[in-house]
């Protein structure tokens, strides 16, 4: 049997992803040429590897056990990729970081502009995302997370502590303030569907009006009076039209870390973005708690 790499690789990808769509968004290809080379695998090893079915792709045995070999390939493949990018001298090539996009938006544009400016032979990509990225298969070079764990075989440093507050437009604050036993309504993310604990006993009277399952929905339903909000205090202060109301205090919220594999963290780029991201948290950390 004589199964090409790139076509290995694609077997375990439609084995993790069970259908050709998932298989080539993975891969950065299209299905056609992802169904073209689970054919030429299946021929190559002269056995079927997926039975076709209406809701997708069903691997059979032999196509786990080829996925089996083919993931400790990549799991070598990618231990490569690392060391050789944690030895590299250069201040030149592509550095991928990620960040939450509300961080991005509202906070660290500034550092992107400075180590573009500063490092120009550096092609820096942006992943804005929540999701936790997975760094050991090099879907990113460093990551910026919002955590109280973020990830315990990374390594890392913690750029920022930072509180969370009730934030409202001014109507609405000077409403509250002026009534403090009246209703108050507020909008509330959907996994924490309740009134957030800590309402001070000045605000006796509270209810849940909205539950989004978005921040930036959550952050724009505050700025059209919607609603009271608890947000990350960077956020509140950022976000234009919104004021803190004190309905409730500034409350411990996960800290800002940057985190890298260990392989890559020696790396001059990832050195070089970490100085200066590092330095601008440290002059803009009171932007993060009360």
């Amino acid at each position: 049997m004589d199964v090409a790499w790139d076509d290995l690789r694609t077997v375990l990808m439609l084995v993790r992803h069970r259908s050709l769509a998932g298989a080539a968004a993975a891969l950065g290809l299209n299905y056609t040429t992802v169904a073209r080379r689970i054919r030429r695998a299946e021929e190559a090893s002269g056995q079927l590897l997926f039975e076709r079915l209406p809701d997708g792709y069903r691997p059979t045995a032999t196509a786990h056990l080829l996925a089996e070999h083919a993931a400790q390939m990549e799991k070598a493949e990618h231990s490569l990729k690392r060391q050789l990018q944690g030895a590299e001298t250069e201040l030149s090539g592509r550095l991928t970081i990620t960040a939450p996009q509300l961080l991005i938006a509202s906070f660290l544009a500034p550092v992107i502009d400075q180590f573009t400016k500063a490092y120009p032979l550096i092609e820096l990509r942006i992943l804005a995302t929540n999701e936790l990225l997975d760094l050991t298969r090099l879907e990113a070079d460093l990551a910026i997370r919002i955590s109280r764990n973020p990830g315990d075989t990374l390594t890392g440093l913690r750029l920022l502590q930072q509180e969370t507050a009730s934030f409202a437009n001014q109507e609405l604050a000077d409403r509250i303030l002026a009534d403090p036993s009246a209703m108050i309504d507020w909008v509330v993310y959907d996994a924490y569907p309740d009134v957030p604990k800590g309402v001070a006993t000045d605000f006796p009277n509270n209810r849940v009006r909205f539950r989004f399952d978005d921040m930036v929905a959550m952050v724009g339903a505050a700025q059209a009076g919607l609603g009271l909000v608890r947000m990350p205090m960077f956020l509140g202060r950022s976000s234009t039209g919104l004021v803190q109301v004190p309905v409730l205090q500034p409350q411990s919220y996960a800290d800002i870390w940057v985190v890298g594999h260990p392989d890559v963290w020696p790396s001059p780029k990832l050195r070089a973005f970490r100085d200066i991201l590092v330095r601008y948290c440290k002059k803009h950390r009171k932007f993060f708690v009360a």
